[in-house]
């Protein structure tokens, strides 16, 4: 094992780089000038938002930017090879990068789907790079690949080394990946935004083990992402880009405790910290860097119920045989109830596939629930015909996780704006576009935005759209389904900020569907936990977030990664059980949810939940 972080010689040595992506227009730099070291057994964290070079300098040094458009136009890329020597890999043709890709530099990409193969089985992807770089036959690969798994702590891996990446879940995939990169002991991991995707528990085990991984092999790790919280669990030293430039440069105590540059001073300035509401009954806007006449005042919202969810029960029926028979259930919502106050926020939290956005998409009536009521403001929505609940979606409105994807990108943005208020036929003429820019004002677009169309805009952008269309016929609540997790950290600050602002003036309600724990203590005035489709535990977010009583949510605030270098989390504090699995036969009858109160708004499910 080397001795981690005390070699006074770099691993690899990035001098200057400049690359440039040729377009239409003409070149257009990616990279101006960015230059760091990285020393065998440190973590060099690369911070900044989407398009600030960090992903292109990481591929600048694979050489797998030759493929992507770019062209590394000047500048080097120092890198020590095993052997001993110094090669500089900007200069090195691409004959000997595939020798090196893989057996010295590994490399972890962002989304797992796209980085395996989806025809062959996990154990062909992993022995692929074994038989090529270490000249294994098929047998001795096949029983390296089995250690890699269970290194990656993937139960069961000699019946998981014959599954397809589709039969694994996104987690289980992400550990595949790491398992591939690691197989050939790389002297230099780089790892794009290797969590962004995943749940806050899953995040939370994939960072302790590269940390685990790093210290017991010695191999130096490239890390690229913009959740700062996660930098303050992983780094050692933080490099911060902005717009292809490198800003700052420091060991990471340094970074977060005495940040020089006004950028790194406005990134860390708008991540939520868990803990920061403490004792703050009501939630409150945030206090960003550098934003002019602010002003951050709790919002209480009204005492009057608005919505009323009782007993809801959604399932999907699996289909199976010759003549495609139901032959089992997914209970994906298992009997939740909950109210909503007007003027307040209710945020329901989980991993993926605990069943939030289905409970989301069944107040709608997107999805049509098994049983269950749901009334709007004294309206019995599962009562009502196709018309008539057609007439109640002017009350209640969704904003989607990826607006690329709820957006039409045929059609410019105010026409986008405007197109509920003509299929409800609230406005017209004039009035409906003195409306549409009012609603840009609203969400601080400029007007000259509504003739563009959604692949003009940055994410940030597009998701303002899709409020201020949301917000098109005033209705009394909104679903925000997962309405941040995309975006970058500032841009997610200030569109949680505006949704806030939002709710204090027009007295809207909010049911919003996260698993991100700081974005829901900032904005929630009850929280629901759910896992496995029941809701575990429910109260005010004060009670809920500090003094959490149901086993799961204990669990799942002790996962979040805190943005304090001061305050890591240590690998013996994750203890998850596997999640079981929410199929089951059709003679299946689940209990009711009941509930102990332990509090005055604080209620902790008694039923057996699985966990």
């Amino acid at each position: 094992m080397l001795d981690t972080g005390t070699s006074t010689q770099p691993l690899a040595r990035i001098e200057n780089l400049q690359v440039t992506f040729e377009t239409r227009d003409g070149p257009v730099k990616g990279v101006e000038d960015v230059s760091f070291d990285i020393f065998p057994g440190e973590t060099v964290c690369v911070v900044g938002e989407s398009g600030s070079g960090k992903s292109v300098s990481s591929l600048s040094l694979m050489r797998l930017i030759d493929f992507g458009g770019g062209k590394i136009s000047d500048g080097r890329l120092i890198f020590d090879r095993k052997g001993g020597g110094e090669i500089d890999l900007a200069k090195a043709d691409q004959g000997l990068m595939r020798t090196i890709r893989g057996n010295e530099i590994g490399m972890i990409f962002q989304e797992p789907m796209t980085a395996l193969n989806p025809v062959f089985t996990v154990g062909r992807q992993l022995r692929e790079g074994l038989m090529l770089h270490k000249g294994m036959n098929k047998a001795q690969a096949t029983t390296r690949a089995i250690e890699l798994l269970r290194e990656v702590r993937i139960p069961e891996p000699e019946r998981r080394i014959a599954q397809y990446p589709h039969e694994l879940s996104g987690g289980m995939r992400q550990r595949v990946v790491i398992a591939m990169a690691l197989a050939c002991e790389p002297r230099l991991l780089i790892a794009d935004e290797p969590t962004t995707a995943l749940d806050v528990t899953i995040q939370a085990e994939i960072l302790a083990l590269m940390d685990r991984l790093k210290r017991e092999t010695g191999t130096a790790v490239m890390f690229i992402t913009h959740d700062m919280a996660v930098v303050a669990q992983m780094a050692d030293r933080v490099v911060v880009m902005f717009r292809g430039n490198k800003v700052e440069e420091g060991p990471v105590s340094q970074i977060f405790n005495a940040p020089k540059h006004d950028y790194t001073r406005s990134l860390l300035a708008a991540v939520p910290k868990l803990g920061e509401m403490t004792g703050k009954p009501l939630p409150e806007p945030m206090k960003l860097f550098g934003v002019e006449g602010q002003v951050i005042a709790p919002i209480p919202g009204k005492d009057e119920v608005l919505l009323s969810v009782k007993n809801l029960i959604t399932r999907f029926p699996v289909k199976g045989g010759v003549l495609r028979r139901t032959v089992a259930n997914v209970h994906a919502v298992e009997d939740i109830s909950f109210d909503i106050n007007k003027g307040q926020t209710l945020s329901l939290v989980g991993e993926s596939g605990c069943g939030k956005s289905t409970a989301g998409r069944s107040l709608l009536r997107l999805i049509e629930p098994l049983s269950g009521q749901i009334e709007l403001d004294h309206k019995d929505i599962m009562a009502l015909n196709q018309r008539d609940l057609r007439r109640a979606r002017l009350d209640m409105q969704m904003i989607f996780q990826d607006p690329f994807a709820s957006l039409n990108p045929q059609m410019q943005l105010a026409d986008q704006v405007a197109e509920p208020m003509k299929n409800f036929g609230t406005h017209s003429g004039k009035e409906m576009y003195d409306r549409i820019e009012m609603l840009f004002d609203r969400v601080e677009l400029p007007r000259s935005f509504m003739r563009r169309f959604p692949h003009e805009l940055s994410g940030g952008q597009r998701q303002r759209v899709a409020i201020a269309r949301a917000l098109a016929l005033n209705p009394k609540l909104i679903v925000a389904d997962e309405a941040v997790s995309a975006l970058d950290v500032s841009v997610q600050a200030q569109v949680v900020n505006l949704m806030m602002e939002l709710q204090a003036e027009l007295g809207l309600s909010f049911l919003f569907i996260s698993h991100d724990m700081a974005v829901v203590e900032r904005v929630s005035h009850r929280v629901g936990v759910m896992y496995l489709g029941r809701i575990v535990e429910i109260g005010s977010r004060q009670a809920v977030f500090e003094d959490p009583r149901h086993p799961y949510t204990r669990a799942l605030m002790k996962a979040v990664p805190i943005a304090d270098p001061d305050r890591r989390k240590q690998e013996h504090e994750l203890n998850f059980k596997p999640i079981p699995s929410p199929i089951h036969g059709l003679d299946y009858q689940p209990g009711p949810s009941e509930y102990e109160q332990v509090g005055p708004d604080h209620f902790v499910l008694t039923t057996d939940s699985g966990y």
